[in-house]
């Protein structure tokens, strides 16, 4: 995986910008649907980076979520 995704969410992150990795989570999904319907190529290198990638923006994510109990549920999301 490339350092500059782990760079990206770390900045977000310590800006607290929720909507801005919420934002790059919807795009590595869309991208990782897109590469799973290409045909005539192995795109097995790139789908695994792509699934490294969501894993560390989902890590900077649950960094941000608020402590149990100070938001309902349904407020987060």
């Amino acid at each position: 995986m490339s350092k500059a995704i782990e760079l990206i969410v770390a900045g977000y992150v310590k800006v607290k910008n929720r909507r801005a990795l919420s934002d790059l989570l919807a795009h590595r999904r869309k991208m990782l649907t897109d590469l799973q319907a290409i045909t005539g190529i192995d795109p097995q290198n790139t789908l695994e980076r792509v699934r490294q990638e969501i894993a560390v923006i989902e890590t900077g994510l649950d960094e941000l979520k608020p402590p149990l109990g100070s938001l309902p549920e349904n407020d987060w999301g």
